[in-house]
This record gives structure tokens, C-alpha cells and sequence, in this order.
């Protein structure tokens, strides 16, 4: 039903630009050397003509409705990719030099009234709005990101009054992206809750599509934590609020197959935050600059401090790898090796911290029986 109401109206447009062609066309006749080649023609005929032209512009745009219309849907698809990749500064600088191009091109166009050829002024005004508000787009797009900020900044100053509302201002609102292990994990639900975590909450679409595959799957472990997950994002959702970014249509994504390296594009065209407790994500994203907040960086960070030394009870669970050690727990999962603990497996016992060992991957503390 659309596709055929645009393409009567644009036949429409085809047959009223038809007729002003004609009008065109008969003016610069009658000021030529040649005025009696529309002066000679009876009414008739020149309906006729006029009819013709109308006719032939129309039929030209009714064939071309098609080609326009896929190219207007490849413009529009290229146009929302572009405005993907655009910050907030660069929008409202292209909004302000749209105005201020329009603003200037309807001035001028004032001087255009005084021509008094038919159709004439009416065409260079349509040509200066266009060529002056893309200009102004243009313009204000390349210098305004110098300019906004500054302005911007000022203004905050002002209202400001006091040191403590200044460093508000410059306070870390970055959007957090969160990945699917994350979400599965389902402690990033309690740090919400404290408040330690700023910004808005962005869930990318392709997360989403995999924690779905997650919980569909035949292996009944990988289908319990794909349906933990979406269970942690329905309580995150309900309590904080979250946003799907949906990447239908955006390039720089659709090109890239993997979830990992498409979350950290996603993460640099937002200027966001990643939050994850992949370590090799955590790896890669330094490499390509992007910020991750690690949530088992984070639970390490807030472990108890045990120095070489101490003394502590603890239950033997199992052996060490090397010969005659054995292994226990701390209540927060922390791993403490017991050397010459293999004969007291199974009971607990006194131990003396030797050594701490700090890893990217956790904390591991080393002790001895107390003799």
C-alpha cells in the first residue's frame, strides 16, 4: 500500500515538474529572437504541448519510483550507521549549523524576489537552502566538537558555585557494556544493588542472542546458567534498568563474526566500559585500549588481606599436586596449599601462612601445620 501511494505521488511530482519545464521553456521563447514559435499557437495546441510534457516527466518518474526507492532504503541504512558512530557533541553541532545555514540562505534568498522570471527565484532559493544548510551541517560538524565541549563547560562552571558540584560535572557516567559471562555469573546483580556501579546499563542485542542459545542448549549445565542468566537480567532490568543496543544495520558490527571483538567495537564507538570476568577478554581489551571493569579483579581486590606469619584454622579437603601437600578453602573460595598437610586430609588443623602468592587469576596463599 505505501510502495504504491509513493509512487503516485512521485508521479505526481513528475508530471508538476513536467509542466513547469514547459512554463520554463515558453518564457525563454517569448524573450528569444523566436517569440512567434509560442505566440503562433492557438490555445489548443498549447495545452496540448503542455499536456505532452506532463505526460512524459510523469511516466519518466513513475519508471524510476523502483530505483528510487532502493536507493533511498540504501541511503537511509547508510545514514542510521553513520548517526551510530556520531557523539552527542557532533549531533547538536550539526543541528546548530543546519539552523544557522538556513537562517543565512532565507536572507538571501530575499534578494531573490527582484528577479522577476517565472519559476526562477523560486529554484535559487530551493539550491541555497540546500547548498547553505549542508554547508552549516559541515562546518559546525568539523570545528563543533572544539567548540561545544567548551562552551559546554563554561556553562557548567557557572552554575556550579562550588569545587565539590565541579567535580560532579567530571564524574565517570560512561555507559557499561555487560557480556554474557557476566550476566551468567549473577554477582554483577548485587554490586548494582550497593550503587558502586555509575551510567547507564547497555545490553547489547548479540549478547542477548547468545545468552538465548545458552539457555536452549541440549547440555543441561550450559541450559541451568544460560537460564540463571536471563533470570539476573530480568532482576537487573526490573531494578536499575537496562538498554538493548540493537546492531541490525550498523557495519562496523555486522562485519565482525566473533562476540568478544564485536563487544569491544561496540565498546569504543560508545566510549563505554566493558563488565566481565572473562580473563582473556580482559587481555584482548587492553590490547585494543578499550576499559573493563573485571568482576573477579574486583572480588579478589576484596578478599581478606592474609600476611606470612598468621596463624588460622583449616579443614584439608583433598592433595596438593606437588608430593605430600594437601589442599583447603577459605569461606571466600581463596585456595591455601598445606605443605606436609597430606597425612592430616580430611581433619582440621592449625597452619602457619608462609608465603602469598597474587596472580591475575586469583589469590593463592601457602602454609604449614603449626608444629
Amino acid at each position: 500500500m505505501l510502495k504504491k501511494l509513493f509512487r503516485t505521488v512521485f508521479t505526481l511530482v513528475g508530471a508538476g515538474l513536467g509542466y513547469g519545464v514547459f512554463a520554463i521553456t515558453e518564457y525563454l521563447f517569448k524573450i528569444s529572437r523566436y517569440p512567434h514559435v509560442v505566440t503562433d499557437l492557438s490555445q489548443w495546441q498549447e495545452m496540448g504541448i503542455a499536456l505532452l510534457f506532463v505526460i512524459i516527466f510523469g511516466f519518466i518518474f513513475f519508471k524510476l519510483t523502483p530505483l528510487v526507492n532502493r536507493q533511498s532504503k540504501k541511503v537511509s541504512s547508510n545514514i542510521e550507521s553513520e548517526l551510530q558512530s556520531f557523539s552527542t557533541n557532533e549531533v547538536m553541532a550539526g543541528i546548530i549549523g543546519l539552523v544557522m545555514g538556513l537562517i543565512v540562505a532565507y536572507l538571501i534568498s530575499q534578494i531573490y524576489s527582484q528577479i522577476k522570471v517565472p519559476y526562477l527565484p523560486a529554484i535559487l532559493s530551493v539550491a541555497t537552502y540546500l547548498i547553505l544548510g549542508y554547508l552549516g551541517v559541515v562546518i559546525f560538524t568539523k570545528r563543533g566538537k572544539d567548540i561545544l565541549p567548551s562552551i559546554v563547560a563554561a556553562r557548567r562552571a557557572e552554575k556550579a558555585g562550588t569545587k565539590k558540584e565541579k567535580k560532579a560535572d567530571k564524574k565517570d557516567v560512561s555507559p557499561k557494556i555487560f557480556d554474557t559471562s557476566v550476566i551468567i555469573d549473577g554477582r554483577i546483580a548485587d554490586i548494582m544493588k550497593t550503587g558502586f556501579l555509575e551510567g547507564k546499563i547497555v545490553i547489547p542485542e548479540f549478547v542477548l542472542v547468545e545468552l538465548r542459545h545458552i539457555a536452549d542448549s541440549s547440555d543441561s549445565l550450559k541450559r541451568n546458567r544460560g537460564r540463571r542468566g536471563l533470570d539476573v537480567l530480568k532482576r537487573i532490568e526490573s531494578e536499575h534498568g537496562i538498554e538493548i543496543y540493537n546492531s541490525d544495520g550498523v557495519k562496523e558490527l555486522e562485519e565482525i563474526p566473533e562476540v568478544d571483538i564485536k563487544l569491544l567495537k561496540l565498546a569504543q564507538m560508545m566510549n563505554g566500559k566493558v563488565v566481565t570476568n572473562d580473563f582473556n577478554l580482559n587481555k584482548v581489551a587492553g590490547i585494543k585500549g578499550v576499559e573493563v571493569l573485571n568482576i573477579n579483579e574486583l572480588a579478589n581486590t576484596l578478599k581478606p588481606v592474609v600476611l606470612p606469619g598468621e596463624d588460622m584454622t583449616l579443614f584439608l579437603v583433598k592433595e596438593g599436586k606437588e608430593r605430600n601437600q594437601a589442599v583447603g578453602y577459605l569461606d571466600d573460595g581463596t585456595m591455601i596449599v598445606v605443605e606436609e598437610g597430606r597425612k592430616y586430609i580430611g581433619k582440621t588443623i592449625d597452619i602457619t601462612v608462609t608465603s602469598v602468592l597474587q596472580t591475575a587469576a586469583g589469590r593463592m596463599i601457602f602454609g604449614k601445620p603449626v608444629r
